[in-house]
């Protein structure tokens, strides 16, 4: 099971999303999407939140605000953390999470750690999270199904942008074709290139 919240700080919208326990974290691991941010309380455990951007989006593009939301949600599931102030929270994109055979159920590390950005919490802001805790559901999703249905558009996507631009190709040579022609063409009716069958002062019509 999944919590999702919608934090509504910014328009439009914007989801955050974690697991129940370990085990749906391990799931969210395994299956998230190249768009997916990942928060965490840094050095304590707590919940594995999330944030999907848009495609072509980065840290960068996330609104303070909306980091500010994540940052306040996670450090309220954290059992910990919830009760710590100045904490850091720890957040980079999915694709940089490691996971090896040898880790625990829900544990991870970095691909690289440069890549890993944190934001300190001074204290729980408690309109924050009740505001967030408000929006609160609960969903059942097929982890791998949505990762699948997501990589096939993102392939049609791609054949797309492909033949579109084979179509380009083939337009454009068309073109440098037909350029080519109408310049031979051009060439071969230039005058000093053209003949005549007039015989210059000779009205004779002999012969001999």
């Amino acid at each position: 099971m999944v919590f999702y919240f919608t934090s509504n700080v910014t328009s439009p919208p914007v989801k955050l999303f974690m697991g129940i326990d370990k085990y749906e974290n391990e799931d969210l691991i395994k299956w998230g999407f190249p768009e997916d941010v990942w928060f965490h309380v840094d050095n304590v455990s707590s919940a594995h939140v999330y944030l999907r951007l848009q495609k072509n989006q980065t840290l960068d593009d996330i609104h303070q605000d909306v980091l500010i939301d994540a940052c306040q949600l996670v450090k309220a599931n954290s059992i910990n953390g919830n009760k710590m102030n100045n904490i850091d929270i720890v957040y980079t994109m999915w694709d940089n999470l490691k996971k090896t055979p040898s880790m625990e159920v829900g544990q991870v590390s970095f691909h690289n750690p440069k890549l890993v950005r944190k934001m300190r919490v001074e204290r729980r802001i408690n309109e924050v999270v009740n505001r967030l805790n408000k929006t609160k559901i609960e969903e059942h999703p097929n982890f791998q199904q949505q990762r699948e249905e997501r990589d096939g558009l993102e392939r049609q996507d791609r054949k797309k942008v492909v033949r579109e631009h084979k179509e380009r190709e083939k337009d454009m040579l068309k073109k440098k074709l037909e350029e080519a022609e109408m310049k031979s063409y051009s060439s071969l009716h230039k005058p000093e290139k053209m003949s005549t069958n007039y015989d210059d002062d000779n009205d004779s019509d002999d012969f001999m």
